[in-house]
């Protein structure tokens, strides 16, 4: 096989094998509509955001597991008023069957709306094992945070790390999206090299407009250099225009090395677009696969 032919082998069949979807509790009509192009028993991380309820976020969980795939509700440490408010979500992911998996995340409020001010004390609380979670994602910044230093993010990647081995839950890293590979591998490289073994699922921007990209990207504190922005395949000056993760996963494919990686797979962040990510990632697969 030539080095094009094992390049398109890597992206349609490793790499995209058994990827994930991210969506908030209110596209569930958008999930309905992209149904029958996500795979079954798709992995689908639910946001917790502010302008959410807790009736809304768990009909979200119940609607991705009544139309065949596994719901992954997100949980925001620092905008659970209490712990009531926790038990009150984990209680009713548990009784409707959707407690299984979740994915676990300080959040954005720069103040904590109560007792939780990040995703390891809810890990340290005991209470997940305890309403029926068994797998529990956290999250990876291969290109750091914007409010977070570098040394503290390492801290609490290895500290979530040893709690979930303790506990002892299943567990697996979902890192913050980007646009260069370089930067990611690299990362994933580093937390190999630190002893942690979990899988790892690379953050991969689904196909959106330009604008909203660099929206994502600026506020996450994303590479977004002229020669990244190039790289993707898509230019500053046509901010109307629309981009795929085409040549990110091409070049993901072409450096992956699972010696040095580990388990790596692709989670997709949407910004809405749920069909069009699934379709585009079932075109894309067919044709690595021509």
């Amino acid at each position: 096989m030539n080095p094009e032919s094992t390049v398109r082998a890597a992206v349609g069949t490793s790499l995209l094998e058994d990827f994930s979807l991210e969506m908030t509790g209110k596209d569930v009509p958008k999930l309905e509509e992209a149904r029958d192009s996500i795979p079954e028993g798709t992995r689908i991380n639910i946001t917790f955001l502010g302008n959410e309820n807790l009736e809304m976020r768990l009909e979200a969980a119940r609607a991705v597991k009544r139309l065949g795939f596994v719901p992954v509700p997100h949980i925001s440490a620092r905008r659970l008023g209490s712990r009531a408010d926790f038990e009150q979500f984990l209680a009713g992911l548990r009784d409707d069957g959707t407690s299984g998996n979740v994915f676990v995340v300080g959040g954005d409020p720069a103040q904590p709306e109560g007792p939780y001010s990040d995703s390891l004390s809810l890990i340290g609380t005991g209470l997940l094992q305890e309403y029926g979670v068994r797998h529990v994602g956290i999250s990876g910044y291969p290109e750091g945070h914007p409010e977070i230093d570098g040394g503290a993010l390492w801290s609490a990647l290895q500290d979530k790390h040893t709690a979930l081995v303790t506990q002892p839950l299943e567990g697996c890293v979902i890192t913050q999206f980007g646009f260069d590979v370089d930067p990611v591998l690299a990362w994933v490289e580093q937390v190999r090299g630190r002893g942690i073994a979990l899988p790892i699922r690379i953050g991969v921007p689904g196909p959106a407009g330009v604008r909203r990209l660099m929206s994502y990207a600026a506020r996450f504190g994303v590479g977004t250099s002229a020669s990244v922005v190039k790289k993707y395949g898509f230019s500053l000056s046509n901010l109307m225009g629309t981009a795929g993760p085409d040549r990110f996963l091409r070049d993901l494919a072409t450096a992956y090395d699972p010696a040095r990686h580990g388990d790596l797979k692709i989670h997709f962040y949407t910004f809405g677009g749920l069909k069009a990510t699934s379709d585009w990632a079932a075109r894309f697969r067919k044709d690595s696969l021509a």
